[in-house]
């Protein structure tokens, strides 16, 4: 989208929230956002102004159009962008990290539930607690269960016709070690969804319930003086006491809050989820999110939030965080803490979080330590570029000529950040007359490019051209006409201040004079340079050559090439004896030359009329 495609939509733009929406060429949403006041907020896009982020300017270069919906409040405005990011994942909205290699405990939707570790997520209406970052912890879990409660491990299709009609025949020591024997009807259907809530409510980490549940069990069997279950229920209640006990309990007077809280640097975004049931810690987590646009923290955690509240089943009423932000939910009390047990825990979500980050980072340093030198340089090159492939093949151009005479060009080409000289092209300008720099620019670009395309061959990720914001023009006003300039990036670097220049940005980004991403850049303008000035002296050499010797009847480019190889000049040339032009070219040639030259010299002596 251009100003000009602003300015025609500004009249329509209300003063209301809403949600606005970038469209591309393809028809597909690029950007979902929200804002309380559609017409300020959409007018933040356009304009001037020159510190608005790269990304940003990208974002509204690659739109086509602008859609928007109008909504009651905020709230609707929040819910609304939400849902439209799940469902579209627009590339310049953040992206969160797939999480299907987390554990999950899955409590299968069939009879008689079976209860197991899983890492797919099937909707088909089971239950699933998680994710669950360390799968030693789930299987701690597990064998908890699997203590306390007698559970099925079978996959035997346990309808109520294959039971009652007797179908599964299955010893009693197999139900004495692993399950009470549903599938032989020494176990009712009520009895074991008992014990099924009773896993859930551990899973969602509702103590409380599980212990009165024991207790009451225990209470029960005792007045039946039936003491061996009542002992059994003791030993279970015990262990379950146990585990608790290792949990991290945070406060008497905490019953359950989420805390939540935001670390973020130059790309992704982290928040830590603390879920808190009964004063205890039962979910701790991690989310980690890819920025796509400079998105404010608040908005990052508040959309966060809502993912990790749908994810984890969250039903909590309080939310416990280090800043203010804007959630949808009115009844959702938002506590930023100050003192007491409550700041306590979001300092201990912001030390997670940190370290979290400080991790990323050490594991992203150590992955380029092990990178080859080549992975490295692109790598930075990549991210100094704001790029979003990997440039293993780069193309430099650069013209040349003096006073407009003899114009050539070249083209080099980088593979894996080395020269890959077979590659190299050089061009004798064609259709411009006179030292026009820009004209042969364009001439040469769409030369390369249209047979590259006819060709069907490999197009580079990135084109660098020799020359400042005029030299650029004109490439991207080729790239345009071969409707090429939103598959590669391609920039100027002006010689004087080592300025990047990007198409259609008049801001220019200066690099760290020894960053390896500018040497690079520096090292294929420099290969151009030196590879159209040799093709430019050799083209003069040749037309020197064609004029002075070449035009003598019997003298060819050979004999000529000889003759200057040898005098190094056409004066010196003059001068020699016969004798030494015979030795060297022959009687016959040699007579032709020193006719030629004595023709010339007659020439010059004879008084002008």
């Amino acid at each position: 989208m251009t100003n000009e495609d602003y300015k025609k939509l500004l009249p329509t733009l209300p003063k209301v929230p809403g949600v606005y929406r970038f469209i591309g060429a393809d028809e597909a949403i690029l950007y979902v956002g929200k804002a309380k006041n559609l017409k300020n907020r959409i007018a933040s896009y356009f304009g001037e102004r020159k510190d608005r982020a790269r990304k940003t300017r990208a974002l509204v270069k690659n739109a086509h159009y602008l859609e928007f919906t109008m909504v009651e409040t905020e709230t609707d405005a929040l819910l609304l962008e939400a849902t439209l990011i799940k469902k579209y994942q627009p590339r310049y909205n953040v992206m969160l990290k797939d999480g299907k290699t987390y554990s999950y405990i899955c409590i299968k939707k069939e009879r008689f539930p079976r209860v197991f570790l899983t890492r797919r997520v099937i909707k088909d209406g089971s239950s699933y607690f998680g994710p669950y970052t360390s799968k030693y912890n789930v299987k701690i879990l597990l064998d908890l269960i699997k203590n306390i409660f007698q559970l099925r491990t079978c996959n035997l299709n346990l309808s109520e016709s294959n039971v009652n009609a007797g179908k599964f025949k299955v010893c009693l020591e197999y139900h004495i070690k692993n399950c009470a024997g549903p599938c032989t009807n020494l176990e009712t259907e009520e009895a074991y969804n008992k014990k099924i809530d009773q896993i859930k409510n551990i899973l969602r980490g509702n103590f409380a319930a599980v212990k009165k549940h024991f207790t009451d069990e225990m209470q029960v069997h005792a007045q039946n003086l039936d003491f061996e279950k009542a002992q059994s229920l003791k030993e279970k209640l015990s262990v379950f006491e146990d585990y608790q006990g290792k949990s991290t309990v945070v406060s008497v007077t905490i019953k359950d809050v989420d805390v939540f809280s935001i670390a973020t640097d130059e790309k992704q975004a982290y928040v830590n989820y603390l879920k808190i049931i009964n004063g205890a810690i039962i979910h701790t987590y991690t989310l980690e999110m890819t920025k796509n646009l400079d998105e404010e923290k608040e908005d990052l955690l508040a959309f966060a939030i809502l993912e990790l509240r749908e994810r984890f089943n969250s039903i909590s009423q309080e939310i416990l965080l280090p800043f203010k932000i804007f959630l949808p939910d009115p009844e959702l009390k938002i506590i930023i803490p100050q003192i007491g047990d409550k700041k306590k825990l979001v300092d201990l979500s912001e030390k997670n979080v940190k370290y979290f980050l400080m991790q990323r980072q050490k594991e992203a340093i150590s992955k380029l330590n092990k990178q080859t030198p080549a992975e490295r340089i692109l790598r930075t090159l990549q991210k100094d570029l704001n790029m979003s492939d990997l440039p293993l093949h780069i193309e430099c151009f650069d013209n040349s000529n003096i006073g407009g005479a003899f114009p050539v060009a070249s083209c080099v080409v980088f593979k894996n950040a080395k020269p890959a000289k077979r590659d190299y092209r050089h061009f004798n300008i064609k259709t411009v007359i006179g030292p026009d720099d820009f004209a042969s620019m364009e001439e040469i670009v769409t030369r390369r490019y249209s047979r590259l395309l006819r060709e069907k061959q490999d197009l580079p990720q990135l084109i660098i051209i020799d020359g400042g914001k005029g030299q650029l023009s004109a490439a991207v006003k080729s790239l345009e006409a071969l409707d090429l300039l939103d598959r590669v990036v391609v920039i100027g670097i002006a010689k004087k201040l080592e300025e990047i220049y990007f198409a259609k940005d008049p801001v220019p980004l200066h690099l760290n004079k020894k960053s390896e991403s500018l040497k690079l850049i520096q090292q294929a303008r420099n290969e151009a340079h030196r590879f159209a000035i040799t093709f430019h002296r050799n083209q003069r050499s040749k037309d020197f050559t064609k004029t002075e010797l070449t035009d003598i009847p019997g003298i060819g480019e050979k004999t000529a090439q000889k003759l200057l190889t040898h005098f190094k000049s056409v004066k010196k040339m003059k001068l020699a004896k016969a004798e030494e032009l015979e030795n060297l070219i022959g009687k016959g040639p040699a007579k032709k030359v020193l006719t030629y030259f004595a023709t010339q010299e007659a020439n010059k002596e004879e008084p002008k009329p």
